[in-house]
């Protein structure tokens, strides 16, 4: 009997050694994962339209364990990156087109790879905006551009100064002439372009060209200064238009104008003008030319200011006055102002008289 209770623990021992060989749930048959495979590949692009070139590729498969993205650009480490499911790459591109692709990975170890167009388009810079600051400092800003190129117009193949985003290029000067046109190119950091332009204000100033804003503003009550048909086209001023000067009811009453261009007396230290007075009771009076807002470093007055005064001498006709501000001891000949001021008559309150100015120049 006892022969028989010790078979029977021997046979329940092996059987229970036997039965802990296999866990619970585990198969020892791998042989599935030589069928195992990834399928259905695919991918989204959401390509960024900031003109970074940023494109966020989300690589897409069944059964794929990782990804392997190779961008299509780019030399070593930074040509490709490796995915886990649920999760995304981001590269950024030049303007162009591309083939990126994405091998997917199952848990075997089995790798698909397939390739996809990529096309990366630059969009225009947007809202464009350009000053010129005193003494023809050039700045700009625009939606979506990478860096700006700046040609002054002053120079036969002229290749254009870059500007990066937020810098104010220096003092530009300009030699004698004119006008000039500024041109501002906004880069997209691709192909598509964005192009700013105005026509300079500055010396000679003959109120002909149709593309320049020849602005006046005036102080003092009834002051008004305009561009006219030439009253008198006849003698020493035969041009189609002028500047209309007409004299505010205070003494002190006049016309400014903010020139682009400042006028340099290393060009020439006299102002030149055409005047035209249409009544003989304004001979004798006197026209005021004052040069205002002094560029620093430049060797103008302590105040920054010049004033003349020359009297008119005829009517009914065309007459040259010459203010020459060599005789002003206090300003260089180096000196820059970068505002012009008509004033007439100032020593006592206007009634109104109107003269006509025109082809105003700075000479020797």
């Amino acid at each position: 009997m006892n022969k028989i209770k010790l078979m029977y623990v021997v046979a329940c021992c092996l059987l229970a050694m036997v039965s802990c060989t296999k866990k619970d749930g585990i198969d020892a048959d791998t042989s599935f994962l030589n069928s195992a495979a990834s399928a259905k590949n695919s991918k989204i692009f959401d390509i960024s339209t900031d003109n970074s070139g940023n494109v966020t590729i989300t690589p897409l498969a069944d059964g794929a364990s990782s990804y392997i993205v190779a961008f299509g650009h780019g030399t070593g480490s930074a040509a490709s990156a490796t995915v886990l499911p649920g999760y995304n790459t981001t590269h950024a591109y030049p303007e162009g087109t591309y083939t990126v692709s994405i091998t997917s990975v199952d848990i075997a170890g089995h790798q698909t790879t397939a390739t996809y167009p990529l096309t990366v388009t630059y969009r225009a810079p947007q809202n464009l905006i350009v000053n010129n600051l005193t003494d023809m400092q050039v700045k700009a800003t625009a939606l979506y551009a990478k860096s700006f190129l700046v040609y002054y117009g002053d120079v036969t193949g002229e290749t254009g100064t870059p500007m990066a985003i937020g810098q104010t290029l220096p003092a530009h000067i300009y030699p004698a002439g004119g006008p000039y046109t500024l041109r501002v190119v906004a880069l997209s950091g691709g192909a598509a372009t964005t192009t700013y332009t105005k026509t300079l204000f500055g010396p000679p100033i003959d109120f002909e060209t149709a593309t320049v804003n020849y602005f006046f503003g005036s102080f003092g009550t009834g002051q008004q200064f305009s561009t006219v048909a030439n009253p008198s086209a006849t003698g020493l001023n035969t041009s189609a238009k002028v500047g209309m000067f007409t004299h505010g009811s205070e003494s002190w009453s006049g016309t400014y104008s903010p020139l682009d261009i400042p006028i340099n007396f290393a060009l020439g230290t006299k102002v030149k003008l055409l005047v035209y007075n249409p009544s003989s009771a304004n001979i004798g009076k006197k026209l005021n030319v004052e040069l205002e807002a002094a560029i620093a470093g430049t060797g103008a007055t302590a105040n920054g200011v010049g004033v003349l005064k020359i009297p008119l001498t005829t009517s009914a006709a065309w007459e040259e006055l010459v203010f020459d501000f060599s005789t002003i001891p206090s300003i260089a000949s180096t000196a820059r102002f970068g505002q012009l001021v008509f004033r007439f008559n100032d020593a006592v309150a206007g009634t109104g008289e109107v003269i006509y100015i025109d082809n105003i120049r700075v000479t020797n």
